[in-house]
């Protein structure tokens, strides 16, 4: 499988998404937050980097304490009209400081991967079925932005 990085580069994904119920391979892997709450400390312990899938109803006061734990974060989309995970995304790193990875999973497509970006996700696992080479041009499509975001880049009314 592929993702889009933060460098807007098409790589090898070397994470892998565990169920709650499957050992744990060796490498990166990404547990759900039920599975962190119930053997933190041995995963703690473990020797692979972890990653942590979160979905639009995911309290992060939960787990805003652990946050340093997981160099990335994965947010969860069940479907295209979910946005819950936009929000996710901007209190994650404006609320909570959380500067690691942020990659949306799930049902990720072309049309939103422009705002995404925009609310601090950085890399994005585009769904199967879709073109990620296409997926790229989304990026380009928009030059003027006219309001603050979570992406720091300044909106057109603070040129003047």
């Amino acid at each position: 499988m592929h993702v889009i990085n933060k460098a807007l580069q098409i790589v090898d994904d070397d994470w892998q998404l565990v169920a709650d119920e499957a050992d744990l391979p060796a490498g990166a892997v990404i547990i759900s937050v039920a599975r962190w709450r119930k053997e933190r400390d041995l995963l703690l312990v473990r020797s692979g980097k972890l990653g942590l899938k979160v979905s639009g109803d995911t309290p992060l006061t939960d787990i805003a304490g652990d946050l340093q734990h997981f160099p990335l974060i994965a947010l969860e989309f069940p479907k295209f009209g979910d946005g819950r995970c936009f929000s996710q995304a901007r209190l994650l790193r404006e609320r909570h400081g959380y500067t690691g990875e942020l990659r949306a999973v799930g049902d990720v497509q072309r049309d939103q991967l422009y705002f995404m970006r925009r609310c601090g996700i950085d890399s994005f696992a585009v769904r199967a079925d879709k073109d990620i080479e296409d997926a790229l041009n989304a990026f380009k499509e928009f030059t003027v932005r006219y309001q603050p975001a979570g992406d720091d880049a300044q909106p057109i009314y603070r040129y003047r």
